[in-house]
């Protein structure tokens, strides 16, 4: 397949890796990556996993050849497809609510963040950044205001280098984030950074006296995702 070489190149992987990642000898994916070849069903599955994607998305993907730069592509496990204009709908990985603990374990293991699920967005924007999902959980963020994210919303987060927080850069601040913590997964408005104590103040848009401001520590953080869009 066409598509697995594309794949590779644009992740910047080679040819070995991919190999050991599979299982086989590297004549076995120099082989795999031609035009037409048979791949046993084992195999492609595990291609397909490596590059965060199904079966069906990579046949997508190969049958959208020799046109996939132009068309249809792949990048950090997200297949983007163009609409009109500047638009693009994008198919991401989604983390539930329910298998957040076993993404922050996947995350410790591999430091890729697995997930099974995905979902989609319309986007008006493209970052070479990985995306992903979240489904919030409860009502600290829903204020009832056009900003709030209610209960199960689904919001999508651009990831960012949590060395983005700094005093300095207060473009980072005022906005909401998801963090991926080592106990939990949090979305919330980042307020303040504090560079001694190395802390993330953060804040809930729901002013109820149950939800208060709290700190959370850099070391803590795993992950950092800004929120591009949500959806009900």
């Amino acid at each position: 397949m066409r598509t697995i070489k594309q794949l590779r190149k644009n992740m910047g992987i080679s040819q070995t890796l991919l190999a050991e990642a599979v299982g086989v000898s590297l004549r076995t994916i120099q082989n795999y990556e031609q035009q037409g070849a048979s791949i046993p069903s084992k195999n492609l599955s595990k291609i397909a996993s490596y590059f965060d994607l199904s079966v069906t998305e990579l046949y997508l993907q190969e049958e959208n050849e020799p046109y996939t730069e132009k068309k249809t592509f792949i990048r950090n496990g997200c297949t983007f497809y163009p609409l009109d204009d500047t638009k693009h709908f994008v198919r991401v990985p989604l983390i539930l609510i329910e298998r957040q603990e076993k993404y922050i374990e996947s995350l410790a293991e591999s430091r890729l963040g697995n997930s099974p699920f995905k979902t989609a967005f319309v986007i008006d924007f493209l970052d070479e950044d990985p995306h992903k999902a979240f489904e919030v959980s409860g009502d600290s963020m829903n204020d009832g205001s056009i900003d709030a994210i209610p209960n199960k919303a689904i919001v999508l987060g651009i990831k960012i280098k949590k060395e983005s927080f700094t005093k300095e850069n207060n473009v980072m601040v005022g906005k909401p984030y998801v963090l991926v913590c080592t106990d939990r997964i949090i979305c919330k408005k980042i307020i303040d950074f504090d560079t001694l104590k190395k802390t993330l103040r953060c804040q809930n848009l729901n002013t109820s006296p149950e939800y208060q401001d709290f700190d959370v520590a850099m070391e803590d953080v795993l992950e950092v995702f800004r929120i591009a869009k949500k959806q009900f």
